[in-house]
């Protein structure tokens, strides 16, 4: 079908799924960051949390724009009246802030990158290459604060490259009886990078589980904190095998709060959110190592967490805490109903 001039044609179905799941992460981004935002002391990242609440509040009005003028419903995703008690006591410290947004800011910049190259209308491309833009200005901002309060965990450092040198032994990438060689430069950021994630995220939950009121939910989380731990070890292992350093963890970065703080749904779709990632960070980290022990102890983890990840979707189909996305018409269904007419 030819366009007229100036007109552009419906959304993909690559464009609305992103454009979909990017209004739900953008509205729970505004109920967690008014909250920062209403809880922080320190002058230097108020307002870097300003910042990226305002990104987040301009990303679910050009969302809006564009389903309106393609007549799709909008979703319901979050809403601070809904989702969050600002009046409850502060739950995460200012550092902890810092580094949720910084991680953020780093997932944006991959999930972005994707949803850029799935964009195929012009408006949709410049949005999110805009997108691309601001999480970039975004990741460098919190990273540049971290750096200069000296809170920044860098990955581990290796000796200078002084010769090229070329792989002898198959060894490099199988060996099951013979001594493990060195972890690779990649192997070890991946490790440590998961390392941190898993630190952060069992700090979220950590403070999730206190806040939760229905058991389900608290033990869900509970569930979540006790498979963090297992693969910060898991990690840690590795890295101390090459007498490496590990990162630090943030578990004293939560208050002793039990107050009702952010509705269960919220936290149900963050939780489910972080095991999704994981899952994209565990696959990559995959096929990023060569030596065959690493592979396996991701393909390992991996299954551990979908397994986790189907057990909060079923709670949150339970409690009717998940949006349906954007589908298919089911063409059978549709048939028999109008058999049935």
């Amino acid at each position: 079908m030819i366009l007229e001039q100036g007109k552009q044609g419906r959304l993909t179905s690559g464009e609305i799924s992103h454009l979909w799941s990017q209004y739900l992460n953008d509205s729970a981004s505004i109920c967690m960051l008014t909250y920062f935002l209403e809880k922080v002391e320190d002058a230097d990242i108020k307002p870097i949390i300003e910042h990226a609440l305002q990104l987040s509040k301009d990303h679910i009005q050009k969302i809006t724009t564009i389903f309106i003028n393609e007549k799709n419903v909008i979703p319901h995703g979050f809403k601070v009246e809904e989702d969050v008690d600002l009046n409850a006591p502060r739950l995460y410290s200012d550092i902890f802030i810092l580094q949720f947004i910084h991680q953020m800011a780093k997932i944006g910049l991959i999930s972005y990158s994707i949803s850029l190259s799935l964009a195929v209308r012009p408006d949709v491309t410049n949005f999110y290459s805009d997108c691309l833009n601001e999480s970039q200005n975004l990741y460098k901002t919190a990273k540049d604060l971290l750096l200069s309060k000296g809170l920044y965990i860098k990955a581990p450092y290796l000796p200078e490259l002084d010769h090229v040198e070329f792989v002898k032994k198959r060894g490099f990438i199988l060996d099951f009886f013979g001594e493990k060689r060195p972890l690779t430069a990649l192997e070890i950021a991946n490790l440590y990078s998961n390392f941190q994630r898993n630190a952060l995220g069992k700090a979220t939950l950590d403070g999730f589980s206190q806040v939760a009121k229905s058991k389900v939910a608290t033990q869900f989380f509970q569930r979540g904190v006790e498979i963090s731990k297992k693969h910060i070890q898991l990690f840690r292992e590795k890295l101390e095998e090459s007498d490496l350093s590990v990162p630090i963890t943030w578990d004293s970065e939560i208050t002793e709060s039990t107050a009702h703080t952010f509705s269960e749904k919220l936290m149900m779709f963050y939780t489910t959110s972080l095991i999704s990632l994981s899952v994209v960070y565990y696959g990559f980290s995959v096929a990023s190592s060569p030596r065959i022990d690493i592979g396996i102890l991701y393909n390992r983890v991996i299954l551990e967490i979908q397994k986790y990840a189907e057990d909060g979707a079923n709670i949150m189909i339970k409690n009717r805490w998940m949006e349906q996305p954007p589908m298919a018409p089911d063409r059978k269904e549709l048939a028999k109903k109008n058999t049935q007419s």
